[in-house]
């Protein structure tokens, strides 16, 4: 994991709290009674109940561990930005290329989801629009050719 702040919303670092807390409350407990349950079906060496329970041991604390570093790296923004002038994390661009109109909102890394529209900050597509205005032009460069993006619109 990079050092660098990560970007998040407020829904979005709302959840990773959510998720923490639900992880360390509710799932902790949930893991340790597997493990003590798995313990009663005997020679621990050969228990592939008890092996099972605590890989989810493992990936859990994981998890939280993860979550706890990126809370303390995070930096909140603000969805609907009020400066329309230019990208930002948390703009909704409304981009054209060739034929296509897509509309994409920029969110940082950890939100990001492209079959929903949101695209990290940190994507090379997400890193050429930042800082554009609208009738800018980018160009981004994927493994198969080069794309054009005009950007018609910020919301």
């Amino acid at each position: 994991m990079s050092s660098s702040k990560t970007y998040i919303s407020e829904e979005g670092l709302k959840n990773l709290k959510d998720e923490l807390k639900l992880l360390k409350a509710q799932k902790r407990r949930e893991v340790a009674d597997r493990i003590e349950e798995a313990k009663k079906f005997g020679d621990l060496s050969e228990n592939a109940e008890y092996s099972e329970a605590l890989n989810a041991q493992e990936e859990m604390e994981r998890r939280i561990a993860e979550i706890e570093g990126l809370l303390k790296k995070t930096v909140l923004f603000k969805k609907g930005r009020s400066d329309k002038n230019y990208v930002d994390i948390g703009s909704t661009v409304e981009v054209k290329f060739g034929n296509t109109v897509k509309i994409f909102t920029i969110v940082g890394s950890e939100e990001a989801d492209p079959d929903e529209g949101k695209i990290s900050n940190e994507s090379p597509l997400g890193m050429a629009l930042l800082s554009k205005k609208v009738g800018d032009i980018v160009d981004v460069k994927t493994p198969s050719k080069n794309i054009k993006y005009n950007i018609t619109k910020i919301m």
